[in-house]
């Protein structure tokens, strides 16, 4: 049986996934489904995690899969709507039988399924970042991205130290845009913090100045914008336009230099949570992650251009569930949900984490950084 683990030490270390020669017999392959908004407003989120789910099954494959067994990738694209989304996955579990589902780009979609993988009995790994996925703790749920509950936590961290006790809060009114609201709602208070706005925009919204006109008449000493897509672009454009220099921050939502692109000059200066991806080439040689980070990011933007933090969570949750089936040496579902939720010292994308039977994402706070968008690019906050 190979170790995973150390093959994705051995890519780290010199771009090559090595995961051991495999056996001779021939036997059905391991079946890996995913639902994704490959396309539509949310497929930022969703090109970069089906183009890494791809490349390493690709990689695995070629070094002959698993125990002798080759991974299918059974995909299918959401186009961003949750209604696909549960259609897709009755067919994952019904019609093709895969034996994990690694998917789910938006919160909505996740959020949506997850009655239908608990009544069938199989392991899913959403790609989403709203707390509800995995709070209250899910039997067959798990997430491999950052929580909008630790990012409100992470920007408001932030903010004590810059001074900053009176925020203006705008979000989108997408599932995440919803639930990171929320999220930021109940965590103000912990951190001394005031809500003095509180605006909203829908996904279809091309301005945003009147929400943003209303904030500039408060005493606001800083802007916190949670959603994604298209959104989070135009708030920001739109706050540099009508002249307001307070600080603006963004959620973990828009951690892809996609984000700056749409943003363009209005985007100097944003700060943001986001993992250490974006980053990898700036952390200290010490770092445990920075391998997996520098071997991950050379190997996708070799393929494909820019890293985003999206692909990555797709990258932890394909490896953590490989993981899992390599220790449990079967596809048996319950098997392989137990040995998931055993996962222990994983370094991932996302951070090293730490599964349990209450804590399904298995991440802490200090795995995200704090990020400052400086001359078109990210910088590290000290």
């Amino acid at each position: 049986m190979m170790n995973i683990k150390k093959s994705m030490t051995a890519l780290a270390i010199s771009g090559v996934l090595a995961l051991g020669a495999g056996q001779a017999v021939a036997a059905d392959p391991i079946k890996i489904g995913t639902f994704l908004a490959v396309t539509g407003p949310a497929s930022f989120l969703g090109d970069p995690e089906l183009k890494t789910l791809q490349m390493y099954i690709e990689n695995v494959n070629a070094k002959g899969g698993i125990d002798g067994r080759q991974i299918e990738l059974v995909h299918y694209d959401t186009g961003g709507k949750a209604k696909e989304a549960v259609n897709f996955a009755k067919r994952l579990i019904q019609k093709d039988k895969v034996d994990v589902i690694v998917g789910g780009s938006t919160s909505g979609s996740s959020i949506s399924v997850m009655p239908l993988v608990d009544k069938a009995g199989i392991p899913f790994i959403s790609l989403a970042g709203s707390v509800k996925i995995i709070d209250p703790v899910q039997k067959w749920t798990f997430k491999t991205p950052h929580t909008d509950r630790m990012a409100a936590q992470k920007i408001y961290e932030d903010m004590n130290k810059r001074g900053i006790s009176k925020v203006a809060l705008i979000s989108g009114s997408g599932g995440f845009g919803k639930s990171g609201r929320n999220e930021s709602l109940a965590m103000a208070a912990s951190y001394d913090i005031e809500i003095v706005a509180d605006e909203q925009y829908g996904a279809k919204d091309t301005d945003m100045t009147a929400q943003l006109a209303k904030i500039r008449d408060t005493d606001a000493q800083a802007i916190l914008n949670f959603g994604f897509g298209s959104g989070p672009a135009i708030v920001t454009k739109n706050v540099r336009q009508l002249g307001i220099t307070l600080p603006l921050y963004q959620s973990h939502g828009v951690a892809s230099k996609k984000f700056i692109e749409l943003a363009g000059e209005a985007a100097e200066g944003v700060r943001l949570p986001a993992a250490a991806l974006l980053v990898a080439d700036l952390l200290p040689e010490s770092d445990p992650q920075r391998p997996v980070l520098l071997g991950y990011k050379n190997l996708y933007e070799g393929k494909y251009g820019d890293v985003s933090t999206f692909g990555g969570h797709a990258y932890d949750g394909l490896m953590i569930a490989l993981e899992a089936i390599d220790r449990a040496n079967s596809t048996d579902k319950a098997k392989v949900r137990d040995e998931i939720e055993k996962t222990k010292g994983f370094p991932g994308t996302g951070g090293v984490f730490n599964m349990s039977a209450s804590d399904h994402l298995g991440l802490g706070l200090d795995a995200f950084q704090m990020l400052e968008i400086k001359n078109g690019n990210w910088t590290i906050v000290k």
